[in-house]
């Protein structure tokens, strides 16, 4: 039994020596396969034109807000704003949503594809996909809108289609203002209009 003993802590022993050696063997052969690093390289950093980003600086998800001469309040939000590499005080806006609330409490809700602001000439024009919504039920939908943001004004150089209380309705233009002594919007449609009449059914 003693010398069964005697074997078993001889075998410890030597077992305390021989695995810490394997150990460093097996690690030593891993750093001999592994590739040889350069320290010299570049960090392979993801391509990026940091040139083409510096002049592209501009606001995620940016709103504004203001009042017109009239007293009518206007607030614009955008996905995006870039300031326009040609011309400093104009802004260019992706998915553009914009609500006027006038002094008589009537709520016009408009939204577009894209939208340009130009705060030195007070002006906003508004491309693709525009939506004009008023309270009192009108849909308007048009390619381009060309707006002021001091004054209660917007007109589309090209034709427009709506629908709203007297029926569906196509026009070569409209224009958009505000009556001065109620504050109400006023719709315009011009340039050879068309409207399909939908008589409102009575509820008995």
């Amino acid at each position: 039994m003693a010398h069964g003993n005697k074997f078993h802590s001889q075998f410890v022993a030597w077992m305390k020596i021989v695995l810490p050696l394997i150990a460093l063997g097996m690690l030593s052969t891993l750093f001999l396969l592994s590739e040889t690093i350069d320290p010299t390289k570049t960090i392979p950093f993801t391509k990026i034109d940091l040139k083409q980003r510096a002049q592209d600086a501009g606001a995620t998800n940016p709103s504004f807000s203001g009042l017109m001469n009239a007293g009518h309040e206007m607030a614009v939000q955008a996905v995006t704003a870039i300031p326009d590499k040609e011309d400093s005080q104009k802004i260019n806006a992706t998915t553009v949503t914009a609500q006027i609330k006038m002094t008589s409490g009537e709520l016009i809700d408009i939204v577009s594809d894209e939208g340009d602001l130009h705060q030195a000439n007070d002006t906003a024009t508004l491309i693709g996909n525009v939506n004009i919504t008023t309270a009192d039920g009108y849909h308007v939908v048009t390619d381009w809108l060309n707006a002021r943001t001091d004054v209660l004004y917007a007109d589309t150089p090209g034709t427009v289609t709506s629908t709203g209380p007297l029926g569906d309705l196509e026009a070569g233009r409209m224009v958009l203002t505000s009556d001065p002594d109620t504050g109400d919007a006023h719709l315009h449609f011009t340039d050879g209009v068309t409207v399909v009449y939908q008589p409102q059914t009575s509820k008995e």
